[in-house]
């Protein structure tokens, strides 16, 4: 065969299926942009990583798996068009609009992993950083998916034909029924909302109710339930509607712990009370562990049936529960210490039992005047 007649073999054979090689050199050249694109993505935020700002780097690793994806959406979409005049295929048609919500998804993805890269890098402290707490994060990062979800699904229902006013009506119209059929989740729903703005607790806060049986450490705030960890290690789901109508305290934020302790001594140990009651008043004014800007006081107040009872009430200043009770232990083990130094003791409970011939006499027996 000579060089013309094979010249001329090629161009025939490449006037016959022409689309053939165009589509491979398509597919080539897609697996060549997507390695490209991930070659310098990597290199790109190994750049960006000796940087201090958190923003560049959350941008970059929300990008990095939607732009390679969109190489292969652009790619196979151009080789489907070129394939579609000889398919002669009805689904060929539809490549257009697959392109278009592909294309759609793909920046919802993008920017759903930006929105959480970022959420999550606010949360953690950094140097010269003062992190935002995980509820105003969480509730922020929600808001702002949901809306670029729903702004997407507008765009899609637009790029598919549809009307986007008939749509905004309908959902008018719909959301009265929807919203008198689901009037407690809807409730539950602004009842989280209410949290996020409010804030009366964080995640991780301690929290209890006087008015219901709540109490234990908050784990998770959704819009329709919050999940407290109790002290028995339990999970106890409640529904955020329910904190707009009940009490509720926070004491992972006092700012002290009180200590209010009543003890009594003997009768006998009268004399004594003046200067026990001062000395362990100067000895909770001088006490490091022991916020002395606070209330403190120390009294002599009341006659019990068998003691003379003195109150201490003053606070600490450390708020952690174990802490305080270690405080409270030397605490107390210091005023014991005062009261033996002393000569006193506390007082036991006694009960004196009169006979009947001794309840006449006002306890002494008759005819004996000594008694």
């Amino acid at each position: 065969m000579s060089v013309s007649q094979l010249t001329a073999w090629f161009q025939s054979l490449y006037r016959t299926d022409a689309w053939i090689y165009q589509v491979f050199l398509v597919v080539l050249f897609t697996v060549f942009a997507n390695a490209l694109v991930r070659y310098l993505l990597k290199r790109l935020a190994a750049q960006l990583a000796r940087t201090a700002t958190y923003w560049d780097d959350a941008l970059i690793d929300a990008a990095r798996r939607p732009l390679a994806w969109l190489v292969w959406v652009v790619g196979l979409s151009v080789a489907a068009e070129l394939v579609a005049p000889d398919a002669r295929s009805e689904l060929f048609d539809f490549v257009d609009p697959a392109r278009r919500l592909a294309i759609i998804g793909l920046v919802v993805w993008f920017l759903v992993r930006f929105i959480n890269n970022v959420a999550h890098a606010l949360v953690q402290p950094r140097e010269g950083h003062t992190p935002v707490d995980v509820t105003t994060a969480t509730a922020i990062s929600r808001l702002l998916r949901i809306s670029v979800i729903i702004t997407a699904a507008l765009v899609a229902a637009q790029s598919l034909g549809f009307s986007i006013s008939g749509v905004l009506a309908f959902g008018g119209v719909g959301g009265i029924a929807v919203g008198f059929a689901a009037k407690d989740l809807l409730a539950n729903f602004f009842g989280g909302l209410m949290i996020y703005l409010d804030r009366p607790f964080v995640v991780g806060e301690w929290i209890r109710s006087p008015d219901r049986n709540i109490e234990g450490t908050v784990e998770h705030i959704g819009w329709r339930l919050t999940t407290i960890r109790t002290f028995d290690r339990r999970p106890l789901y409640v529904p955020n509607s329910a904190f707009a109508t009940i009490s509720v305290e926070n004491p992972s934020r006092m700012s002290n712990r009180r200590i209010f302790e009543t003890l009594g001594l003997r009768i006998e140990d009268a004399d004594r009370l003046p200067a026990i009651v001062a000395e362990v008043r100067a000895m909770l004014q001088a006490h490091p562990e022991l916020d002395a800007t606070q209330t403190l006081i120390v009294n002599f107040n009341g006659v019990g049936p068998s003691s003379l009872d003195f109150f201490v009430y003053t606070f600490t200043r450390t708020t952690v529960w174990v802490e305080y009770h270690a405080v409270k232990e030397r605490v107390l083990f210091q005023v014991l210490e005062i009261i033996a130094r002393h000569g006193a003791q506390l007082a036991r409970p006694t009960t004196r039992l009169l006979r009947d011939d001794e309840v006449g006499s006002g306890g002494r027996a008759e005819g004996n005047p000594k008694s």
